[in-house]
């Protein structure tokens, strides 16, 4: 299983990503995919995000289940604890500024 949710992203983006997944809600596309072909249409994504930000999540043999990788500005921060992927949310102060 694959899951790719888009904030903010070009209408030709979300038209490419319409072509191989089902898109579920808006900016939510899901989908099952090999390896090879997860990675080709997230560097797609990445390519062409702009000011957007993205999640991929797909699923995958950890102790979670899945793996997930993100692109562009988000509060949202994927973070490392010791081999486990989780989730850090960035204080107002500390987020970018666009």
């Amino acid at each position: 299983m694959l899951v790719i949710v888009v904030e903010n992203a070009p209408d030709r983006l979300r038209g490419r990503l319409a072509v191989w997944l089902l898109e579920v809600r808006a900016g939510v596309y899901v989908g099952v995919f090999s390896r090879r072909t997860r990675e080709r249409i997230w560097k797609l994504v990445q390519a062409s995000i702009g000011d957007g930000n993205a999640v991929i999540a797909w699923s995958a043999p950890t102790d979670a289940g899945f793996e997930f990788d993100t692109v562009g500005t988000n509060r949202r921060e994927p973070v490392d604890f010791d081999g486990f992927k989780l989730v850090k949310f960035l204080s107002p102060a500390s987020r970018p500024t666009a």
